[in-house]
């Protein structure tokens, strides 16, 4: 973790971007002032041809400035040349080539005038040029023919630009020439080599210019080269030898220069420009070299070596670079130094430039144009253009060198003072102005600003005002008397208020006071302080794994009144937030972390005053990169060096580095393992097999993973040999009764040794001393036929190729082909152990009637029937098997109470053999299986009723059932109960004691053997206990099932109903339509509706209204379409039948707000009430 320094404290005021302490001072533009040129071209202006030209001049003054040019020094009529025009409001040049015309008709000096008729100022002299880009000359380029070892230089000589092109060199293909320190390009453009070898030969060479301003390229014909030697050329000696110069048979030599030629040189350079010194030498071997300063060291700030250590540069140079350099060239064979002595001249540059005058009436003043170079710049004063010696005489002005003094200055010596300083290598030239004002003061800034400012920081005032004679400022606070200077203020000469350090006091209003002859200004600053953002809790630096997650925390504390706004870093640069990255507030997480997000991390947390940065740098550990450069040496018979450059580690440390090879002939294209080396190690012998075109490369191991394979190394071929060893794993194996299958795991190409590997196979029948029969085969198999059954052979495998025979094999025993056995067990005897396992007897079978190898005895045993004459099952037959040579044996698993058949075969690896006779056996009684669906139910409150079914197995005959049950509340317990049950009876009912405790009932059905497996159910929970429905046992049906809940539901349905009819009378009064014609029922004129002859109409069966439902809850829930024909009033007419059904013309509307009412009128629902008759 780590805090940079924190840049100066970003300020909300733009007070603080000052003019400079000691700046000039700006004239406001509505005052009256002499010209200022304010933009213009560079002094060497080089243009490009294709196309306008472009000469800046731009000035300010009041008047605004009128402009006029000269060309070489002469005046330029820009009116005359239709070419030619000048951008309004402005003295810019443009020269338009559209309508034809040549640009480098233009060429020259220019210079522009800006006047008005206070003064004219002057630009620089411009020299425009026109870009050039010749063509290179043709010529036909004869081969270079060198000896190898000699060294060459290629010249280049491009033709000359402007400016001058970038010279680079490639082959006529376009593929960049590779450069080395034995091969390289000098700065002159050539091509050197130290020494020639025959690879150089494998290219040629072209020089390329490329030129700036027309953005092309020119190729010169390129060079073939020749090289003589006395070798032919082979590659790979050549690579793998660890001296090729004297493998090559180059002499060698001591190294002499190429550039520059002698011992020593000179080299003039100007102040402020880079230094470049180069030292080129050729030898054998490739010299290198060393660069010293005589009497001092090498500026470290400023020196860089360039061209492989053949160029240094020093970049912007001063006059203590002056001295010698000398470059050492050196090789084995001896070295040899060049001195260079450098110069070190200046163009002129300022020490005191002149700047613009204001004076009031009657005020002295003066002009400074001081400047220094090598050699000495002289001084020439100008104005207004015109050389000072031809101005005409004011007595008010005094020249002294380099300085023009000004007393007692009136209105008329307003002019514009030029000074030109120059020596050989340049000049300079400087535009002051000299004017005389009568301004009171004013203010230049907004009034009453509004002024942030950090606690603790250092921070400046500005009051920017102006006035002739200049003012006098003086700064108050809070409208007090004393003029703040000293102590913590500190007051400049242009007037800028500086704080050396804020503190919470100085918090208020500041008023800044210009006062001269002419009167007085003032402004009005408030100055308000904040608190200071600081990270309190940074990111610390941390190290992690590939793919894993970290997080950076950044917790920042600010002032609650400015908006913070926290931001990232990486490396410097903004950081993308992308989808493996979350920002928060207070921090930074980066997911599945990959090598691209190393780096430091920077949390910059900024409002608009001031920001606080911290930084933490991520190191992650990943897989290291593929080693390089694979090179083989030392080549032997059985061996080779094996040398590689490592990858970067990617911070974890490598650990091994795994050698594989690849070899062409058995399995091209697979990756075999050789070896494994430390992580230490780059190099390394390894042991090789004859006859193997080997390829090899290196995978490095590190704590994170593998690295990539590096590129495969260049292919090795060993010379072959006998074999060394045979082949592995030989078998023989019969897989028909009449023959034997020799199999072995083939050789592969490490141990081949020489190309056309083949096996020797040779077999005898063991024991019988008989010759040797033998078979060349070239695959991994060999069948023998016509074999007698399961005859043991002596067996050898011998590899051979074209170099000879391996070594004697060692004999292995096979066997040929089994048959199935002739005979089956005899005398098998059976005893009962139990009712489910027997004990098993038989007599062992002659060896000479298994023909093969004994793999069991088995038993294949069927349950035939049951005891239980109507119980039905299965016959499928079962075994039983006994490995080996045994005589014993027991099945277990049967069935009780069962009749079982049994026979026995002996078997071999061809199969079973003859059955034996068949016996067969029965099973005694046994304890039953558990009773079958096992019901708990509890219609209501008193009794619980128990059902089950009779077991699957009985296992013999059932006595009867016993039921063990108790009582629980809770945790407590009560009284166990037995009852026991005939083997008919399959139902039960439990009066219980009291309606809050439940049941747990334990069934079991009984033999005379004893009682078998018992199941367990548990009573189901009342509806007012705590325990939820879905604890009921596992075997409870669903609710809606119960007998006690159907009966439940019956009894609410029942008393719904009758509600309902109560409910529908007390309404009978209400629905209206006529009925007279049809009933002869006379109103009542009792019936308040008698007047409109109608009454509520009612469905005949008291059914619930159409429209609604009951809910599983009980209450009756109103549909959103309530069809009810109430609401159809005034709807359109219809008939009933004689049924009740619609009889008479629908006419009266029944008033909704009366429904509403009367709806609302039954205060007690249907279920509420059956809810409190519960």
């Amino acid at each position: 973790m780590a805090r940079p320094q924190p840049p100066p404290w970003v300020h909300a005021a733009v007070l603080l971007c000052l003019l400079g302490l000691g700046g000039a001072i700006e004239i406001p533009m509505d005052l009256s002032q002499p010209p200022t040129i304010t933009k213009q071209s560079v002094k060497d202006h080089i243009v490009d041809p294709r196309d306008n030209i472009l000469i800046e001049c731009e000035a300010k003054g009041n008047p605004a400035p009128s402009f006029h040019w000269t060309r070489n020094s002469r005046f330029f009529n820009v009116a005359k040349d239709p070419r030619v025009s000048m951008r309004r409001r402005s003295g810019t040049l443009v020269i338009d080539f559209r309508s034809g015309g040549r640009p480098e008709e233009y060429e020259g000096e220019y210079q522009c005038f800006a006047r008005n008729k206070f003064g004219t100022a002057l630009s620089n002299r411009i020299r425009l040029q026109v870009s050039k880009s010749p063509l290179w000359p043709k010529e036909n380029l004869d081969p270079v023919v060198v000896q190898e070892g000699a060294p060459l230089t290629l010249q280049c000589n491009p033709p000359p630009g402007l400016p001058s092109p970038v010279i680079f060199w490639m082959s006529s293909s376009m593929e960049p020439i590779t450069q080395d320190k034995r091969v390289s390009q000098g700065h002159n453009g050539d091509l050197y080599f130290s020494n020639v070898m025959v690879q150089d030969m494998q290219t040629d060479y072209s020089c390329n210019a490329r030129f700036h301003f027309t953005h092309t390229i020119q190729q010169k014909n390129p060079f073939t080269l020749k090289v003589l030697t006395n070798h032919p050329y082979n590659d790979s000696s050549l690579r793998n030898h660890p001296d090729m110069y004297s493998a090559r048979g180059v002499a060698e030599r001591t190294p002499s220069f190429m550039y520059p030629q002698g011992t020593s040189s000179s080299q003039m350079v100007l102040r402020g420009m880079d230094l470049l010194l180069e030292c080129i030498a050729s030898g054998v071997p490739t010299p290198d070299i060393a660069w010293y300063k005589k009497g001092g060291d090498l500026p470290s700030d400023k020196a860089k070596f360039e061209n492989f250590n053949k160029a240094l540069r020093i970049t912007s140079v001063s006059e203590e670079d002056s001295g010698e350099y000398f470059c050492l060239a050196s090789n084995k064979m001896g070295s040899i130094r060049h001195t260079i002595s450098v110069r070190v001249k200046a163009a002129p540059y300022w020490l005191d430039e002149p700047k613009n005058l204001i004076l009031a009436p009657g005020e002295d003043g003066r002009l400074v144009c001081r400047a220094n170079g090598n050699p000495k710049p002289t001084v020439q004063w100008m104005v207004n253009g015109e050389p000072l010696q031809s101005a005409p005489p004011n007595p008010n002005r005094e020249v002294a060198g380099d300085t023009i003094i000004f007393r007692d200055t009136q209105i008329s010596s307003r002019a514009v003072y030029q000074c030109n300083t120059s020596n050989e290598h340049g000049y300079l030239l400087a535009n002051a102005f000299v004017s005389v004002l009568d301004v009171p003061p004013r203010m230049m800034s907004p009034r009453n600003q509004l002024i942030r400012v950090i606690l603790y920081n250092r921070t400046r005032l500005d009051c920017p005002f102006f006035g002739s004679p200049i003012p006098t400022l003086r700064w108050f606070k809070n409208g007090q008397g004393s003029n703040l200077d000293g102590g913590n203020y500190h007051v400049y000469e242009n007037g800028s208020l500086e704080i050396k350090m804020i503190r919470k006091e100085d918090q208020g209003i500041y008023t800044c006071v210009a006062t001269n002859i002419l009167g007085k200004a003032e402004n009005q600053v408030r100055l308000e302080v904040k608190d200071p953002t600081r990270i309190f809790r940074m990111p610390e630096d941390q190290v992690v794994k590939r793919g894993t997650t970290v997080q950076l925390e950044c917790r920042v504390k600010h002032d609650p009144s400015l908006k913070l706004t926290v931001s990232w870093l990486k490396d410097d640069q903004p950081l993308y937030i992308g989808n493996r990255m979350k920002k928060e507030d207070d921090s930074l997480t980066i997911f599945g972390v990959a090598e691209r997000d190393q780096g430091s991390y920077t949390c910059v947390a900024s409002t608009e005053l001031d920001q606080d940065r911290a930084k933490a740098y991520l190191t992650v550990l990943g897989r290291p990169d593929r080693p390089r450069d694979l090179e083989l040496t030392d080549l032997a018979e059985r061996s080779v060096r094996l040398t590689w450059i490592p990858g970067d580690d990617n911070n974890s440390p490598i650990t091994d580095y795994v050698v594989q090879f690849e070899e062409d002939q058995f399995q091209p294209g697979v990756w075999h393992d050789h070896s494994k080396f430390p992580g230490s190690v780059n190099s390394a012998v390894l042991q090789l097999s004859p006859y193997v075109n080997y390829q090899f490369r290196v995978i490095a191991v590190n704590e994170v993973g593998s690295s990539h394979p590096s590129l495969p190394s260049e292919r090795y071929r060993t010379s072959g040999a006998p074999p060394e060893s045979n082949p592995s794993d030989v078998k023989g194996e019969g897989t028909r009764k009449n023959n034997m299958e020799i199999t072995w795991t083939p050789m592969n190409a490490t141990s081949a040794f020489g190309p056309n590997l083949r096996y020797i196979v040779k077999w005898r029948r063991r024991e019988t001393r008989e010759t040797w029969n033998n078979a060349t085969v070239w695959g991994s198999r060999y069948v023998v036929g016509q074999t007698p059954v399961y005859v043991p052979y002596e067996i050898r495998v011998q590899a051979e190729n074209d170099f000879g025979k391996g070594p004697e094999p060692d004999t292995v025993i096979g066997y040929s082909g089994e048959d199935y056995p002739r005979a089956a067990p005899t005398d098998v005897k059976i005893r009962v152990l139990n009712s489910t396992a027997i004990s098993l007897q038989w007599n062992r079978v002659y060896s000479d009637t298994v023909q093969g190898q004994l793999r069991e005895y088995r038993a294949y045993y069927w349950r035939e029937s049951s005891l239980l004459k109507s119980l039905w099952v299965s016959q499928k037959r079962q075994q039983a098997g006994f490995p080996g040579d045994r005589l014993r044996g027991v099945v277990s698993r049967l069935f009780p109470y069962s009749n079982y058949k049994l026979e026995m075969v002996v078997v071999n690896g061809r199969g079973d053999g003859p059955r034996s006779e068949t016996k067969e056996f029965t099973t005694p009684e046994g304890v039953p299986s558990a009773p079958r669906r096992f019901r708990v139910r509890q219609p209501n409150l008193q009794t619980i009723n128990l059902e089950w079914d009779h077991p699957e197995h009985p296992n013999g005959i059932l006595t009867g059932y016993s039921l063990r049950y108790v009582p629980f509340n809770g945790t407590k317990l009560g009284k166990q109960m037995v009852e026991n049950f005939s083997p008919n009876q399959t139902k039960f009912t439990v009066q219980r004691a009291d309606p809050v405790s439940r049941y747990r009932f334990t069934l079991s059905a009984r033999t005379q053997v004893g009682s078998g497996e018992a199941v367990t159910e548990e009573s189901p929970a009342s509806p007012n206990e705590a325990t939820p429905t879905a604890a009921y046992t596992n075997n409870q049906a669903d609710i809606a099932t119960q007998g006690w809940f159907i009966g439940l539901m019956c009894a609410i349905a029942l008393l719904v109903l009758i509600l309902l009819i109560v409910c529908f009378i007390k309404r009978s009064r209400g629905g209206k339509y006529p009925v007279r014609e049809k009933k002869d029922v006379p109103l009542g004129p009792e019936d308040p509706k008698e007047e409109d002859g109608s009454f509520d109409y009612s469905d005949e069966d008291n059914k619930p209204l159409q429209g609604s439902q009951t809910s599983l809850d009980g209450t009756i829930k109103q549909q959103e379409s309530d069809d009810s024909l109430v609401d159809y009033g005034e709807g359109g007419e219809g008939q009933f039948n004689e049924d009740g059904s619609f009889i008479g013309q629908y006419t009266v509307k029944k008033d909704k707000e009366e429904t509403e009412g009367n709806e609302s009128s039954e205060a007690t629902s249907p279920v509420n009430a059956i809810y409190s008759l519960a």
